[in-house]
């Protein structure tokens, strides 16, 4: 899996993760289960930031995920914050693939990438429906070949 390096740049878009004390393991670190929860918070946040997808959750749409392949790299520790970037990968008519990578904020090392792919459901209808068409599509998609 690509393993980018961290700058500002890479990603579309940056949320900021605490770790909290509830989230390690007997092994204390971070448990693994609990990276699928920063990721997911970190894509959350990503579609409230992207006005189309955002105007759209409003109406009843939502991401189902359909696809999550990690990296675990480096364990957490706490106390840790980390920088979670995400950008998408391919848009399709009903999906989105993304990438995601998880960096410590103080040491911008590489901990775990994601890349996940999701479904745009429609709640009321009780099924998968076309992706609304995103102005700036260009910007929110990961270029490998400048980020690396």
């Amino acid at each position: 899996m690509y393993r980018p390096k961290y700058d500002p740049d890479t990603f579309y878009h940056w949320h900021t993760v605490s770790v909290r004390f509830r989230d390690l393991d007997v092994l204390n670190h971070v448990n693994n289960a609990v990276f699928n929860t920063y990721f997911e918070e970190a894509r959350i946040n990503f579609v409230s930031g992207v006005p189309e997808l955002a105007d759209s959750w409003e109406d009843g749409k939502s991401f189902v995920l359909v696809k999550c392949t990690l990296e675990y790299l480096k364990p957490v520790i706490y106390p840790s914050t980390l920088l979670i970037g995400t950008s998408g990968l391919s848009i399709g008519n009903t999906s989105i693939e993304a990438l995601q990578g998880m960096y410590d904020k103080e040491t911008k090392e590489l901990k775990a990438i994601a890349i996940t792919k999701g479904v745009w459901f429609d709640l009321k209808k009780n099924r998968p429906c076309a992706v609304p068409e995103i102005n700036n599509i260009d910007t929110m998609m990961f270029n490998q070949d400048s980020n690396g």
